[in-house]
């Protein structure tokens, strides 16, 4: 992706046919980011207005999670993170549960634990994340949200735990990958829940 520096910020632009795109998010990192992004997610029209994109760009929209967020947006108590906007409609195609290993990636030899882990939680090795995404900085990891790295730290202890009863690679990695998506399936499941029966 490219980018453009504005006063010393970098902003990723992205152009599709004849129209190009500028991060809004980029620009706002400079300038507290968080906190305009969650203030404009209060606003309803703000609401209504991606509501109105995604069903027309989304098929995976869920419209159940967006009405629910509709009906909130506005109120002096409603607090929305964009993480939660992905989270409960799907917005972006973020794929919080771990793929499914198939047998080859299972029996692959990794060069190290922390790429078999990987695998396990984010389907793909460290490099084949900085070979998909040159332009970030950091690792797979520093893109993690909260409840992935609470199933990754169980996965580490259950590996360290696999290791000491002896299992080979290809074993362990397809237990972890199983425990993974439940853990994820249970982590997203929670944080859901959580978010209904404690609005702020």
């Amino acid at each position: 992706m490219a980018t453009i520096d504005v006063k010393g910020t970098e902003i990723s632009v992205y152009s599709h046919g004849d129209m190009d795109f500028i991060s809004l998010t980029d620009m706002l990192r400079a300038k507290d980011g968080d906190f305009f992004i969650a203030d404009w997610l209060r606003n309803r029209n703000t609401v209504e207005f991606l509501g109105i994109w995604e069903q027309v760009h989304n098929p995976a929209f869920n419209y159940g999670g967006f009405a629910t967020i509709r009906s909130q947006a506005g109120l002096n108590n409603y607090k929305l993170s964009v993480k939660e906007w992905v989270a409960q409609t799907h917005a972006i195609k973020a794929n919080l549960i771990p793929p499914a290993l198939t047998s080859r990636q299972t029996s692959q030899v990794y060069a190290s634990e922390a790429d078999l882990l990987n695998m396990a939680l984010f389907g793909k090795t460290a490099k084949q994340w900085r070979d998909e995404n040159p332009e970030r900085k950091g690792n797979i990891r520093d893109d993690a949200n909260v409840s992935q790295l609470v199933c990754l730290a169980n996965l580490e202890t259950l590996n360290a735990h696999f290791i000491h009863q002896g299992l080979p690679q290809a074993e362990r990695l397809k237990t972890l990958n199983q425990t993974a998506i439940q853990q994820m399936q249970l982590l997203l499941e929670d944080r859901a829940i959580r978010q209904w029966e404690n609005p702020q």
